[in-house]
């Protein structure tokens, strides 16, 4: 063990070590990525217009719903590294879990009548929510461990489980509610899959330089509006497309943001396994300098390849696509600055600066205004998301590197 590790906590990664992790752990993600938007393609070509739509919109309520099972993956992964033992994060997970499961049941009878879906399905889609809080909670003790391999199988695995189930319910002929029920139950798998890669080491005594404060669940309410703040920032521009351009513009528009998703999604190995970093007072500023500094050159690395691929889309898509072509490398800095921008966020959970949040807040809500106001075109649209996604980046990062600096 190095000198001044603690006990259980994570272990300090040569360079070396660190390409090797964020390569393990980009594996896993890209795997779970796919799994996530793999299984659209035969739902929207199995099921009817309505049936798909319906699937859709539950998953993407379920994605909601799902905003503190992320926030918990962060605080569970911070308290790991300071050395809390493993039997308060199981029981903060369940007590999260409860919450979600009530609010989750809360939620059924609303999004019904809103979003104008079944009973069976909205009740299986809502289900999924408390899983998942339950599923990163085994992550984020991983991810806090220092265990990147057996983190990066994990991530890929719960891809898979949650994934097989509804396609072989669509195979057999299943409508969007089977689907449904058969995605709840792939979740089920995951939890037993990341619980029996967990273990229950740690639900010993706490170590003597173990922190004694008590863990609430306030603390997951504040990382989750952290998180929250980072999916309002990726899907502003796309949910407000409608409200702005004409059906068939944003449509276009819709296109376009692929190129967002695909920077933003590519890099999400490195906030993975710098987090413990980032939590780590005496290398928080460092880790997150050279975090920011790899997603600059990976942003510009994707945002090279949209400029060259554009061209292509009217060639692979269709020609009614033709008039984004030319704008895809403006959808990749706007999901680069975003990549950025979880980073900082990340680091702002870590050191438990959660009011940072404010900062990015602002922007969404300036930017809100500004599309409302002034986008009437893609490229009008285009250009406010990019800036908007580049301003709350830079001003996020200043924030958090002054606080990472001032606790050194």
């Amino acid at each position: 063990m190095a000198t001044g590790q603690r006990a259980g906590g994570p272990r300090v990664m040569s360079g070396g070590s660190l390409a090797s992790s964020m390569g393990q752990v980009a594996v896993g993600s890209m795997v779970a990525n796919v799994c996530a938007y793999l299984v659209h393609l035969p739902a929207s070509a199995w099921l009817s217009t309505s049936s798909y739509g319906e699937f859709a919109v539950l998953l993407q309520a379920t994605l909601v719903l799902g905003v503190p099972a992320l926030a918990l993956q962060a605080v569970a992964a911070r308290e790991v590294v300071t050395g809390r033992p493993i039997g308060s994060l199981l029981r903060l997970g369940g007590v999260t879990a409860v919450a979600v499961a009530i609010l989750a049941a809360l939620a059924v009878a609303p999004v019904m009548t809103f979003a104008h879906t079944g009973f069976t399905a909205t009740a299986a889609a809502m289900a999924v929510a408390p899983l998942l809080v339950l599923i990163s909670v085994g992550q984020g003790i991983l991810q806090g461990r220092g265990q990147f391999h057996r983190l990066a199988w994990v991530i890929g695995m719960v891809g898979v489980v949650r994934t097989v189930p509804p396609l072989i319910a669509l195979a057999v002929g299943g409508g969007s509610a089977d689907a449904l029920v058969a995605t709840m139950l792939g979740a089920v798998v995951a939890v037993v899959i990341v619980g029996w890669q967990t273990g229950v080491r740690g639900l010993g005594p706490r170590s003597a330089d173990a922190p004694v404060g008590r863990l609430s669940p306030t603390t997951v309410l504040h990382a989750s509006q952290v998180q929250l703040v980072l999916i309002s920032a990726t899907s502003v521009d796309l949910l407000l497309a409608r409200v702005v351009l004409s059906e068939h513009d944003s449509g276009v528009y819709a296109l376009g943001t692929v190129a967002s998703k695909v920077a933003f999604w590519l890099p999400q190995a490195i906030g993975l396994v710098l987090f413990p970093r980032l939590a780590d007072a005496q290398r928080s500023a460092g880790a997150l300098r050279t975090g920011v500094l790899v997603l600059i050159g990976l942003a510009g690395v994707t945002t090279v390849a949209a400029l060259i691929g554009g061209p292509l889309v009217p060639v692979v898509i269709g020609d009614d696509y033709r008039p984004v072509a030319g704008l895809l490398w403006l959808f990749a800095i706007t999901g680069g600055a975003l990549a950025i921008l979880q980073v900082a966020l990340l680091a702002a959970i870590a050191r438990e600066r959660t009011r940072i949040a404010v900062v990015p807040w602002a922007v969404v809500v300036v930017e809100v205004v500004v599309i409302l106001t002034a986008a009437h075109t893609v490229l009008g649209l285009a250009a406010i998301a990019a800036s908007g996604a580049v301003l709350a980046a830079t001003l996020t990062v200043a924030a958090t590197m002054r606080t990472a600096s001032v606790t050194r």
